[in-house]
């Protein structure tokens, strides 16, 4: 079993950032495929950014390319995603995910373990 815990949202004005954290605890994290995804009222849960087991691969979804940054250290069991030249629109509720089975970053539908979610709100 594996614990998620995001952390690191808060308020910010439109052009600030924010680094957000995703600890893990009960098992190492370095079997795992993990993403970012966001959610907002009424909405589906976005994908953010994603990156490979052992870090070396990394993708961003186009809404937030060039502002975003994933990242991970396997040794502190954490995923992290610097983020960058916020704007309203970023405003949502920011979850992590893990997945040990990943082959297609576009594709999250087998998901192991998701975390709390943690808020960031973005004003103008």
């Amino acid at each position: 079993q594996v614990q998620l815990v995001e952390s690191g949202g808060g308020l910010v004005q439109a052009g600030g950032s924010l680094r957000l954290s995703c600890a893990a605890s009960g098992r190492t994290l370095s079997s795992y495929y993990m993403g970012w995804f966001r959610q907002t009222p009424g909405n589906e849960r976005e994908f953010v950014a994603a990156t490979s087991n052992s870090g070396v691969i990394t993708r961003v979804a186009e809404s937030v390319k060039g502002r975003f940054t994933i990242s991970r250290d396997n040794t502190k069991n954490t995923v992290y995603l610097q983020m960058n030249a916020l704007k309203p629109e970023d405003t949502a509720v920011y979850y992590c995910a893990a997945d040990s089975k990943l082959t297609d970053f576009r594709v999250w539908a087998g998901v192991d373990y998701w975390g709390q979610g943690t808020q960031v709100t973005v004003s103008t």
